[in-house]
């Protein structure tokens, strides 16, 4: 499905009991952020389409990238201990003049760690590309070379992961499609809202003009070169339908109900 231009927007849904994208992770404590980044999207393509962790990333780092959070979802802490199963004592941060690290000292055996989840979350990504290019990435991610995860290896996403290709632009196609939340969470929510027939959900996009800046742009996963640089977001909310049916017996601020009306607003 091509866009005037030349270019189509593969939809993926992200949602698994547990997911993880971290960016400013540290050895023994590893942070999530509220929504996927960008290098982990650009790894789960990556794995997809078969690459080493030494290829070239230059055309996945390339494309532009949405994210619209349709199931926040919440965090979830895993409380970890680390130990050698030799018996041996830990090594510590510090190295050698050699480089290599030295041992805990006081020698210390067990070691605790945190490890941070989002569960219950949904994520709708838009990624817009060449068509073509596109194309082989939607196969890819429907016939997957290596397995995918939603961060981490122990993330497996749940299904459909692949939602297809639409034309018009990557904001267009985040807006049109219907909303992504669990069925639990849809009635509760329409419940309380009249059941509108469309929902504002927050989405982060790729903006070369936009006023956040994030450092997740990966220039090369090789594991003793991971390295990467900064990308400029934006923040917004798109409409995007819900799916329900309205309820007519609930007056709503858009059907020509004012909530001012007594006060002569």
């Amino acid at each position: 499905m091509t866009s005037a231009d030349g270019t189509s927007v593969l939809l993926l849904r992200l949602a698994a009991p547990l997911q993880s994208w971290g960016d400013r992770s540290t050895f023994n404590r590893r942070e999530t952020r509220p929504e996927p980044t960008k290098s982990g999207i650009v790894g789960l393509l990556a794995a997809a389409a078969g690459r080493s962790r030494h290829a070239a990333l230059d055309d996945l780092a390339g494309l532009s990238l949405g994210i619209r959070i349709d199931q926040p979802g919440t965090i979830l802490r895993d409380y970890h201990t680390v130990s050698d199963y030799r018996g041996q004592p830990l090594l510590s941060a510090a190295v050698t003049a050699k480089g290599t690290q030295k041992p805990t000292s006081p020698a210390k055996h067990t070691h605790i760690t945190q490890r941070f989840y989002l569960q219950d979350a949904i994520f709708l990504a838009a990624v817009e590309g060449p068509e073509e290019f596109i194309t082989t990435l939607e196969h890819a991610v429907r016939h997957p070379a290596f397995p995918l995860a939603l961060g981490r290896r122990s993330c497996a996403p749940a299904q459909p992961l692949a939602l297809g290709q639409r034309t018009g632009s990557l904001e267009d196609a985040l807006r049109a499609e219907p909303w992504q939340a669990s069925p639990a969470v849809r009635k509760r929510w329409g419940r309380n809202n009249g059941n509108p027939t469309h929902v504002d959900l927050p989405a982060t996009l790729d903006d070369p003009a936009g006023d956040e800046i994030r450092d997740d742009l990966p220039v090369s996963f090789a594991p003793t070169h991971r390295t990467f640089t900064t990308r400029r977001t934006r923040h917004t909310y798109l409409q995007a339908p819900t799916g329900l049916t309205p309820d007519p017996t609930r007056p709503r601020p858009d059907g020509g109900h004012d909530p001012f009306a007594l006060l002569g607003w």
